[in-house]
């Protein structure tokens, strides 16, 4: 199945941070098109490895050193606020991102920021959908930071022109 917004947004996070050799950029299948490279990307709430304590999977990791600083997620199809909250939520909720790939298990930074991506191409002109997506960003980062959880910056973004989140990634990666 293809993911064309996926493998987009992996593509500029990329190339936009190939100059800073203490990240590392882990992507979800979705997120690109070549064999290597890519792997499911599991969040749990303990630093243990079980059914129990895994709450998600998500887009695209960027890990600083050896802790998880930026979370992305894009949805492509279901951007229904539940699905746009659910994603959200159940990061927020977890402390740890763990693959055997990876070694041990890495845990949140500090300050970690959650970025989502919403396709909003195929929205009808006149749509509402859009402000309902700022009424989102505006409610999540009211309640953020979240008791027990790392992710204190919450950011979401559509359309097609994504330079204010390469911005904003820049900016977070080297704060």
């Amino acid at each position: 199945m293809s993911h064309p917004l996926h493998e987009k947004i992996a593509d500029l996070i990329e190339k936009a941070l190939k100059d800073f050799p203490d990240l590392k950029i882990i992507k979800d299948p979705a997120c690109c098109s070549e064999k290597q490279n890519k792997q499911h990307i599991p969040l749990f709430r303990s630093d243990k490895k079980t059914r129990e304590t895994r709450y998600c999977c998500v887009d695209l990791l960027i890990l600083q050193g050896d802790k998880v600083r930026i979370i992305v997620e894009i949805e492509e199809s279901n951007i229904k606020p539940t699905q746009v909250l659910g994603k959200f939520l159940t990061a927020a909720l977890s402390n740890y991102y763990i693959h055997e790939k990876d070694g041990d298990p890495k845990e949140m930074a500090d300050s970690v920021a959650f970025i989502q991506v919403l396709d909003s191409s195929k929205l009808k002109y006149g749509s509402v959908k859009l402000e309902q997506f700022r009424n989102l960003e505006k409610s999540i980062q009211q309640i953020i930071p979240l008791k027990d959880s790392r992710i204190n910056c919450y950011k979401l973004f559509t359309g097609n022109s994504f330079d204010d989140m390469i911005d904003f990634i820049k900016t977070e990666v080297t704060s």
